[in-house]
């Protein structure tokens, strides 16, 4: 049910034409937009034309009446009551007839054009699978990404920051630009291609049983490393646990991701040491996080810069919406980085916001902007402005990266169970790695040599991977009590007792066996 519909019907009651007619006319001009009749045409138009200047007329009508009778009370005398009594009827009927007639034989049917099409944008709108199709639309469309929608209420995906097309042609745009050598985009390739690579590795590891989870980010490679390489040194980085290219520009080793998925560690390095922090599981918390960080880095008087990344899905959670408000209001210097993959697990974005989700920034008071998340050269040039906008002391900003997941949420999941193949086929079209790679070839910034180099590297890096994977260590099973209170707890202590008692319980045991 519509809020317009439940409208008309209010208004319908109020001027006394209320009822199951009112009901169906209320209706009917949604109806006709769901079958796909253009609002204000045909027989639905006509009868909603009509119905809605009937209802008009007599809305104004009452108000006449209720004036005539007020002064049929007051007014002294036979003749004012008789005056009072006839004076409003004759103009009511005769507008109402006008109205409802008019716009049929003269062929002008403006305001039931406007009433009907209102209802059926609505209707439209309101309908959960209509927006499914806008969404696989955009998915598929190709090219700058203006216009590209679908046929959900008139709703059209705005455009995209993209610098790179994804057929490897290099364009401009008014607001953000980046002027590289032809090093320094090869280094964006090949920090894209060892990435992929060290993320099919994981993958693998996990399927042999290496690993008790992973989290892929195949496909969204330009968004990371685009971000990631647009950072300066003392910035800060909140990441949650699928930001592995970022990881790999702050420095971090490769292998320290894996301990965590693993098991034989809680993080894996120091955050300070690459002012990168820990892998977030909490959906969400690590953009509250970056707030109340940047609101610390303000009042310290720095110039840097934090970046806080999460997903669509993440988008809904109420900690992000707290972390917006507070940088609104203290004007934080963070800059909210959404990797938009279409998908958070198997539900799709249009359950998470029914507006681009950049477009949210407006309602706390700072600007966003939605950039291709599959074009690398345009998410670095996008974060870059953003960051440099935050240490300016402008406040934060909401960067909507574009992009697609190709793969499952999880190892632990099976997108071929809730998304279509040809979605997924229309995003391979535009992958992220092949629209460089051709870019270098035809602007000729790389040869053969340098893709074979970079494909023997990454054979390197894949070896790297499963040897550090299969000789890592594991933890000490006492390590668990450590650092809990920096001052000790007698309870702890008593802990550690007890379960220092249960494992040499097994090494007894063990040596019982023997004995025999």
């Amino acid at each position: 049910m519509t809020v317009e519909s439940t409208a008309a019907r209010s208004a319908a009651r109020r001027s006394g034409t209320g009822g199951k007619r009112a009901t169906q006319a209320a209706t009917g001009s949604g109806k006709a937009a769901e079958n796909g009749e253009a609002p204000g045409s045909g027989t639905a138009a006509r009868n909603g034309t009509a119905a809605a200047a009937d209802g008009t007329a007599k809305a104004a009508g009452k108000p006449r009446k209720a004036a005539a009778k007020s002064a049929r009370k007051t007014a002294a005398g036979p003749a004012a009551k008789t005056a009072a009594k006839a004076a409003p009827k004759t103009p009511a009927k005769a507008t109402a007839k006008s109205a409802a007639k008019s716009p049929e034989k003269s062929g002008t049917k403006t305001a039931g054009s406007k009433a009907a099409g209102s209802k059926a944008g609505a209707k439209t709108g309101a309908k959960a699978k209509t927006p499914a199709k806008a969404r696989t639309g955009t998915a598929t469309g190709t090219g700058t990404g203006s216009g590209v929608g679908g046929s959900g209420g008139g709703r059209t995906e705005p455009e995209l920051v993209q610098l790179l097309t994804p057929e490897g042609e290099r364009v401009t745009h008014p607001e953000y630009d980046v002027d590289l050598s032809a090093e320094e985009i090869q280094g964006l390739y090949r920090d894209m291609v060892l990435t992929r690579r060290f993320d099919a590795e994981a993958t693998a590891l996990q399927r042999q049983g290496e690993l008790g989870l992973w989290a892929s980010l195949l496909g969204q490679e330009a968004a990371q490393i685009g971000s990631g390489r647009a950072l300066r040194a003392d910035d800060y980085v909140f990441p949650t646990y699928r930001e592995h290219g970022v990881a790999w520009c702050r420095d971090v080793d490769p292998t320290m991701l894996l301990g965590m998925f693993r098991g034989v560690n809680n993080g894996g390095w120091d955050p300070n040491s690459n002012n990168f922090h820990l892998y977030t599981i909490v959906i969400g918390s690590q953009v509250l996080h970056a707030t109340g960080y940047a609101m610390g880095v303000a009042k310290d008087g720095a110039d840097s810069a934090v970046i806080a990344y999460f997903g669509d899905g993440a988008s809904s959670q109420g900690d992000v919406a707290e972390a917006f408000t507070f940088s609104a209001v203290y004007n934080a210097p963070v800059v909210f980085f959404c990797q938009n993959n279409q998908w958070a697990i198997s539900e799709p974005t249009e359950r998470q916001s029914r507006v681009p989700i950049y477009q949210r920034a407006q309602g706390f008071g700072f600007p966003g902007v939605r950039v291709d998340g599959n074009d690398v050269l345009a998410c670095l040039a996008v974060t870059k402005a953003a960051v440099e906008r935050a240490r300016g002391g402008e406040g934060p900003m909401l960067i909507e990266a574009f992009t697609y997941r190709m793969g499952a949420h999880t190892t632990s999941d099976d997108p071929t169970r809730y998304r279509a193949d040809e979605e997924r086929v229309a995003w391979e079209a535009k992958d992220p790695i092949q629209r460089l790679r051709v870019h270098l070839e035809n602007a000729g910034l790389a040869d053969d040599a340098f893709f074979a180099r970079i494909d023997e590297e990454s054979e390197a890096m894949g070896q790297h991977v499963r040897e550090a994977i299969r000789t890592m260590p594991d933890p000490d099973t006492m390590a668990i009590f450590e650092n809990v209170y920096a001052d000790g707890h007698a309870l702890v202590d008593e802990e550690r007792a007890q379960f220092a008692t249960y494992l040499a319980s097994f090494a007894d045991s063990d040596s019982r066996e023997e004995g025999r």
